[in-house]
């Protein structure tokens, strides 16, 4: 390979490296799902795509949450019902992903496994089990959530009267907002001290389509298993 020639070839993988960026930071970010919090939404393996620019733009929008954006710009409040990326508040650095159930102002509560957002019960009415194959195929009691303006979705309450089925009245702040995982019974969110009301700024983006998923049983190296692992059904599946 000759000067020029080399001389191109890197000018192209640093345009390309710079157009990847620009893209990751202000359109889409891949995610993936190490945990079932969000089950039967999001599985463990699923592979997603963030819009970036749907709440607008802070600091966290940006590789490493480098310091370079104050406070957020053309910021946009979450819908209810919303799937979203934001950074824990405990640390300003781990990526959650939970659906945004409260919006800053709303009263937001659990009693006897039923969700009520400003004192008015959230619908919810039973559907077919949910197989969880983690569980070896076991039913888990599944459920669907619709609120008012007809938006819903689907979650899962394993243990009837959890702790987390009877909570107290939390008041979002200002500037806040109250996630929840679908897997209610197996979700580290808002309703706990660890997690708590999420900052409006530490939104990364909406969750918008799995782009790819696979159940784990295939490794890295066993390329033959590959075909057998991914979970096709699931491929380019929106997600509510």
């Amino acid at each position: 390979m000759n000067r020029s020639s080399f001389v191109e070839t890197f000018r192209t993988l640093i345009y390309a490296v710079l157009i990847a960026l620009v893209v990751r930071t202000f359109f889409f970010e891949p995610f993936n799902i190490p945990s079932g919090s969000m089950k039967p939404t999001l599985l463990v393996g699923d592979y997603l795509f963030t819009s970036k620019y749907a709440y607008g733009y802070s600091r966290h929008s940006l590789p490493f949450s480098l310091p370079l954006i104050p406070g957020r710009v053309w910021s946009a409040l979450p819908e209810r019902g919303d799937v979203a990326v934001f950074k824990l508040p405990a640390d300003n650095r781990t990526d959650y992903i939970k659906r945004i159930v409260g919006l800053p102002g709303d009263r937001v509560q659990m009693q006897g496994g039923i969700l009520y957002i400003n004192d008015e019960a959230v619908a919810k009415v039973p559907i077919e089990p949910f197989l969880d194959e983690a569980f070896g195929g076991r039913e888990i009691p599944r459920y669907r959530e619709t609120l008012p303006d007809g938006r819903s979705w689907e979650v899962l309450d394993m243990i009837p009267s959890s702790p987390f089925d009877n909570t107290r009245v939390f008041e979002v702040p200002a500037g806040h907002l109250f996630a929840m995982g679908d897997n209610r019974d197996n979700s580290q969110d808002s309703r706990s001290a660890f997690v708590g009301f999420v900052p409006i700024e530490n939104l990364v983006g909406r969750a918008e389509i799995i782009f790819f998923s696979t159940d784990g049983s295939a490794r890295l190296w066993e390329i033959w298993k590959w075909p057998f692992a991914i979970r096709y059904e699931r491929l380019f599946m929106r997600i509510e």
